[in-house]
């Protein structure tokens, strides 16, 4: 009878075996929250591409929030306001009864109706941005521009129909408008306004 070979197994060093487990828990782990995170993301940017943008700020403070990421973004996010309101032809008129000023660059520039549905924007550093959401139907309107020294600003006359509209100066200025001049504007088409927009300033 033979002796029989003894086979010896090495013996594992010592914390290889915990390790290699602890590793495997934390590679997992991290998998688990990313996963997490990314369907959080994209249930953020659902609702942010959907227009949803109440819905989509509330889902991104909380998951900045569970995160503990919020570094001031928290707080200019729960700062942010959305009002909505009519242009008065200088200011918008919000649903919450207040007046907000318009920048007469924006309002020129984007040729603002009385009657217009504005939506103002309020960011947590106080910046106010404005966005066109339902425009008035307009009609096109060929007056003499005049100088209303009472009220210090432009006017344009129509006076065949003997109707006065007031304008913003800042428009008039862009178009190197002058007393006399040509003015085309733009009014409501179907309602009554005191304001117009300058579309354009023809000079002789």
């Amino acid at each position: 009878m033979h002796d029989e070979e003894l086979q010896f197994e090495p013996e594992p060093i010592d914390g290889e075996v915990t390790e290699v487990s602890l590793d495997g828990e934390r590679v997992l782990l991290a998998l688990r929250i990313l996963r997490q995170t990314h369907e959080a993301l994209r249930h953020v940017m659902d609702l942010l591409d959907q227009g949803d943008l109440q819905m989509g700020r509330q889902a991104l403070v909380g998951l900045l929030s569970e995160r503990g990421e919020t570094d001031g973004i928290l707080e200019r996010l729960q700062a942010e306001r959305v009002i909505e309101g009519v242009f008065d032809g200088e200011q918008m008129i919000g649903s919450d009864g207040e007046a907000y000023a318009v920048p007469v660059n924006y309002a020129s520039k984007s040729r603002l109706v009385e009657g217009d549905i504005l939506k103002l924007t309020v960011r947590g550093d106080g910046a106010f941005i404005y966005k066109q959401i339902g425009p008035m139907e307009r009609r096109r309107i060929q007056a003499r521009l005049a100088w209303d020294a009472s009220s210090g600003s432009y006017v344009a006359i129509d006076a065949d129909n003997d109707r006065v509209w007031k304008l913003l100066n800042a428009s008039v200025s862009f178009f190197k408008g002058h007393e006399g001049d040509t003015v085309l504007i733009l009014v409501p088409k179907t309602a009554p306004s005191t304001w117009a927009a300058v579309e354009n300033v023809i000079h002789f």
